[in-house]
């Protein structure tokens, strides 16, 4: 029982902090022996680029996101646009056709967005395509600082970073803004070792000739895209100067929502990149998915449950001592979440409880994507979670 209290209470700190530790410092010795990374330089040589934006009733953003992407700094003559509204009920594709600039891809058919984004691939005769969520907004060089990696052919694709905006009084999805911090802090760390594993749909690009068409089920395809790229060899860069503002979940419920499908998509991923787990196929790619996203996507949820349970028979079998400050820890931070949640219902903000209520309830998330993938009850089509306006 020690033996597998210790070792659960490892594999906990691991997911979520040591692995961090461990990459900072693989980094650092990277360097020393290998240099810093230099900033890329393309000699001012530029790629053609397709922006896709798949967007299923967005009329509330559609102008303001078509506003910022046509004022995007990069050279006219080597951009395209390409909007997908498949499905779109309400104004969006009215709207998107006031624009001539903008190839308008539209049916009143819903397949979802995989068969929306292999649809819009069809138009595509660019070196490049980059991909974009309708509800973001991208800063103004955010297309050069991803394009500026392709000079290097090693890389096969590059993700932007999700900024999430976060009001002065906000309730307990300011934790949301919290967690990508930390999320783009241990992808500039992947990257800069070898690979970021797998992109978020808010803003990511890829060569085109190495774009792969992935199941009509799949979840989270764009995780799925990018990560079949680097089975193929090729790396994924992470820009963080290249980054998709948006705001955060309208509230708990939504975000939670949202995490529950993303916990199934990644149970679905990983059963279909199983190579991507093969030290033998890439030692680097399958030290960092297993670290990054395996852990925290299977067991990890589940280690905690029995951690804390291992640990309450220890302290009542009278093991003191270290078992016992453990115990009172993990009750204090449990007790912290739980008080966060119950403020929560009531509307009272206490942004001290914001990270463990988010965090609990990330991890809830997890286990509730696993049962609903495996009961079949996660559609791959995008059930979108309402944000604040």
């Amino acid at each position: 029982m020690v033996i597998i209290f210790w070792a659960s209470l490892f594999l906990i700190f691991y997911t979520f902090f040591g692995y961090g530790i461990l990459l900072y410092f693989l980094v650092k010795l990277r360097n020393m022996v290998m240099g810093k990374l230099p900033i890329p330089d393309n000699g001012g040589k530029w790629p053609t680029v397709s922006v896709i934006i798949a967007a299923y009733d967005e009329e509330d953003f559609i102008a303001d996101k078509i506003t910022n992407t046509l004022s995007l700094d990069y050279p006219a003559d080597k951009i395209q646009y390409i909007f997908v509204t498949d499905g779109s009920t309400d104004r969006t594709p009215g709207i998107i056709a006031q624009y001539p600039q903008i190839k308008l891809m539209h049916r009143p058919e819903r397949g979802g967005k995989v068969a929306a984004m292999d649809r819009a691939m069809t138009e595509v005769n660019t070196e490049i395509v980059i991909f974009t969520d309708a509800n973001t907004v991208l800063n103004n060089q955010a297309l050069r600082n991803i394009c500026r990696h392709y000079h290097d052919p090693s890389v096969g694709a590059v993700s932007g970073e999700k900024r999430v905006q976060i009001e002065e009084k906000s309730d307990a999805t300011a934790g949301e803004g919290f967690y990508w911090k930390y999320e783009s802090k241990l992808k500039i760390w992947d990257s800069e070792l070898y690979t970021v594993v797998g992109a978020a749909g808010e803003l990511f690009s890829l060569r085109t000739n190495l774009f792969e068409p992935v199941p009509p089920d799949t979840i989270l395809d764009d995780f799925m895209m990018t990560m079949l790229i680097t089975q193929k060899g090729y790396r994924i860069i992470y820009e963080r100067d290249a980054y998709a503002s948006e705001s955060g979940s309208e509230n708990v419920s939504e975000e939670l929502k949202r995490k529950v499908r993303i916990a199934a998509g990644g149970i679905q991923s990983i059963l279909r990149l199983k190579p991507s787990m093969n030290p033998f196929h890439n030692f680097w790619l399958a030290f960092q998915f297993v670290s990054h996203r395996v852990l925290r996507w299977t067991i990890t949820p589940f280690l905690m449950m029995l951690a804390f349970i291992l640990n309450f028979i220890l302290v009542v079998r009278g093991c003191g001592g270290i078992y016992l400050l453990l115990f009172v820890l993990q009750a204090l931070f449990y007790a912290s979440a739980l008080l966060g949640w119950l403020l929560e219902r009531r509307r009272v903000r206490v942004k001290a409880l914001f990270i463990p209520y988010y965090f609990c309830m990330m991890n809830y998330a997890v286990a509730a994507g696993i049962r609903r993938y495996f009961l079949k009850q996660q559609s791959a089509a995008w059930e979108k979670s309402k944000r604040k306006i």
